[in-house]
């Protein structure tokens, strides 16, 4: 995933179930810093990775992507 990057967040301890926002940053001490809409702001955030889902708000383009898994 490039950065920054569109993502619907999910993170129980805020109570967020498919909250939009922006991944700006993966943080190797744990957390991911974003951007999230709380009402007409805009605030920056860090939400710790262990407790936190990220799915990237565009899918992938699955015809031009050539991956093989193996199994």
């Amino acid at each position: 995933m490039e950065l920054p990057a569109e993502v619907v967040i999910h993170n129980t301890q805020l109570g967020m179930k498919g909250g939009h926002g922006r991944l700006l940053k993966i943080c190797p001490e744990g957390y991911y810093e974003v951007n999230i809409a709380l009402g007409e702001n805009l605030h920056r955030a860090l939400l710790p990775v262990g407790d936190t889902v990220l799915i990237a708000k565009n899918p992938e383009d699955t015809a031009a992507s050539s991956v093989e898994v193996e199994r």
